[in-house]
């Protein structure tokens, strides 16, 4: 089976405590349970691992319904790390893993991964059309020798802090609170690619970013953000949508970034949305977009001026 084909690969030191999930955007519920699972594993003098799913499991399971990741995997395996997760499976999610019980599944951790303890939050489920919740886990972990400890869901003024919380709140444009539940301001990377340079006839080049068609972005409008290339930060100001006036019609993410000199072609770009400004709006002419653009870069230096105050 290929899930055990890639379990073999990881190199594991030592009996383990683990968890499992997708871990999409390692907001602060899951840094909440993460340290819980670093914590105990050095108590018990285990090594800590994440086991972790590409793509997204409702991906696989409902293909109508696609889920658009919060962050990507390489940033998913970067933050894990940060946070002195030793191990870190990644597993290919398949109609056979999806098919595999509660009880065949933990079985291969124990068996590729030496798993001697389970920490998961109370709504997680293991398995086979989700049979193995918190009840059945503590069954198969009296029965096959490995702990199994639930930690409480992290709460924010008595709502649960939740990927899909993060996504209802991108889509309505409220970066604000998507800073609250994550953590840290929302950033998306991605590699600048060449566009039909109306920004720059206009006298604002923007840099287009080349973002994958399945990761989350704030609903359509101008954001007042942080851009980061060649390890400086400039004020920015960001478009996310269509291009109305000029009837493009396919989404895009733009920004154009202050003061900044030189050619984005081709460089690694990071842009950090700090706050929504306005929607985007079509305009009758371009004349009229650019006293608009005007504008919004004013606005991004006003919002940049609170940021350092």
């Amino acid at each position: 089976m290929y899930i055990e084909q890639e379990l073999a690969n990881i190199h594991v030191e030592g009996e383990t405590l683990l968890t499992v999930g997708v871990f999409d955007g390692i907001h602060l519920g899951h840094q909440y349970l993460l340290r819980a699972l670093i914590q105990q594993a050095e108590q018990k003098s285990l090594t800590s691992g994440v086991v972790t799913f590409n793509p997204h499991p409702q991906s696989i399971l409902h293909p109508q319904e696609q889920t658009p990741w919060i962050i990507t995997m390489e940033d998913r395996i970067k933050l894990l790390q940060q946070m002195n997760v030793k191990i870190i499976a990644v597993l290919s999610f398949t109609h056979k893993l999806a098919e595999l019980s509660a009880k065949e599944f933990v079985h291969i951790l124990q068996q590729h991964l030496r798993m001697r303890g389970l920490i998961v939050g109370p709504n997680s489920s293991l398995g086979r059309k989700r049979e193995g919740n918190t009840e059945l886990l503590h069954s198969l972990g009296n029965q096959m020798g490995f702990t199994v400890d639930i930690v409480p869901p992290f709460t924010i003024d008595g709502k649960t802090v939740s990927s899909t919380a993060i996504r209802q709140s991108l889509s309505q444009g409220d970066v604000a609170t998507v800073k609250k539940l994550m953590g840290h301001a929302f950033t998306v990377n991605g590699k600048v690619v060449s566009a039909k340079k109306r920004g720059y006839k206009l006298g604002f080049p923007t840099a287009n970013l080349d973002v994958a068609p399945n990761r989350a972005l704030p609903c359509n409008g101008v954001y007042a953000t942080i851009s980061h290339v060649d390890g400086k930060q400039f004020a920015s100001a960001t478009n996310i949508g269509t291009q109305p006036t000029f009837g493009d019609g396919q989404i895009q993410m733009e920004t154009h970034l202050v003061g900044y000199k030189g050619n984005l072609l081709g460089k690694n770009l990071g842009v950090t949305f700090i706050q929504r400004l306005r929607d985007e709006k079509q305009f009758a002419s371009p004349q009229e977009l650019q006293i608009q653009i005007m504008k919004d870069i004013e606005q991004v230096k006003i919002v940049e001026r609170r940021k350092a105050q």
